[in-house]
């Protein structure tokens, strides 16, 4: 066999199975760390980074804690009660507190930003869950409502995170609202309206709804992110599992390309073109959005079972993802991936 061909086998059979999916390129992602977490059950919800304090914040909302960890090795440093069930955490650069959606009786939370205190509560209707930060306007918005608040109807409030104060809210025909995506530059907020099966775009400045684009190939439309830059989103879908991409401008359908089920979060790096879709069942969905219009699974890399939500951190060139139990025995777990 010839030099150059037995060098060419050599390194397709060092290369890990898990990046070798039907001629795809190599994904980029290796295991590196898994701290365990026992004596978890439930599952997990959001994290958010704490950079100036070199700290990263688990929402564990079936176990009513918010998890801490160190940001550099990953230990777990602390464990901060007071929940009945939190979701989404928004910690800003410089702000003495940390805001977090509850969806309990307790209402969401002001916390001191070091020793994690209660400062008071948030008094927004009840089911406070899925949150995006208008930073700009110094703006939360915070989805609330649905059926599992036992409401017919779900909408986003529009809060000031410095003091709980509601600057305005929507409400939609629709008892299932998940996540959002913002416009940087412009005025608009997505949302998905998970029962109807559609996006709605809402003018954030005035809290009106200006469009409600259908998801037709697939139901359960829960996840989105957005490319504002070239104009498409990314909405991931339960059922099936599918990410549906969007031209943002108009809400037409641009393609599918398939993604893991059960899963509650995706990240997006646009300097990378890389889109992550972490799934309940067990891998990260990898896509390359180099081609706005021809969106590219590329590979399937092994996670764990209930490795649903994640964060992504590219200066660090890290994702973390947390493994839920869920209703099993397993041991909970926070997964991390070095990005290539």
């Amino acid at each position: 066999m010839r030099r150059g061909v037995t060098l060419t086998l050599a390194i397709f059979l060092l290369q890990p199975l898990h990046l070798l999916c039907n001629g795809q390129q190599p994904a980029g992602l290796q295991l590196i760390r898994t701290v365990t977490l026992p004596g978890y059950s439930g599952d997990f919800d959001h994290f958010a980074l704490d950079g100036g304090r070199s700290r990263v914040l688990l929402a564990a909302e079936d176990h009513a804690t918010l998890e801490v960890f160190d940001l550099k090795s990953g230990d777990h440093l602390q464990t901060i009660r007071g929940f009945d069930t939190p979701h989404s955490i928004l910690v800003r650069p410089g702000s003495p507190t940390i805001f977090v959606t509850d969806s309990g009786p307790s209402m969401s939370k002001l916390l001191d930003a070091n020793d994690y205190t209660k400062k008071g509560a948030v008094k927004l209707v009840a089911g406070a869950d899925s949150s995006v930060y208008d930073q700009a306007a110094n703006i939360l918005f915070v989805v609330t409502g649905g059926k599992d608040v036992e409401m017919s109807t779900a909408g986003v409030e529009a809060v000031n995170p410095d003091n709980g104060e509601v600057l305005g809210k929507i409400s939609f025909n629709d008892n299932h609202v998940e996540a959002m995506a913002i416009e940087k530059h412009g005025d608009r907020l997505f949302v998905n309206l998970t029962q109807t099966n559609k996006l709605a775009v809402v003018n954030r400045k005035t809290m009106k709804e200006i469009a409600e684009w259908p998801i037709s190939p697939a139901q359960q439309n829960a996840m989105v992110a957005f490319d504002e830059a070239a104009h498409r989103l990314y909405v991931v879908c339960r059922k099936p599992g599918m990410v549906v991409v969007l031209n943002s401008d108009n809400g037409s359908v641009i393609g599918t390309q398939p993604a893991p089920l059960r899963s509650d979060d995706v990240m997006f790096d646009p300097s990378a073109h890389r889109l992550y879709v972490p799934g309940g069942e067990g891998y990260i969905g990898v896509y390359d959005t180099s081609d706005p219009d021809h969106l590219k699974m590329m590979a399937k890399v092994p996670s764990a079972p209930g490795a649903k939500t994640g964060l992504l951190l590219p200066d660090r060139h890290e994702l973390l993802l947390a493994a839920s139990p869920g209703d099993t025995k397993a041991v909970a777990k926070v997964l991390t991936f070095r990005v290539e």
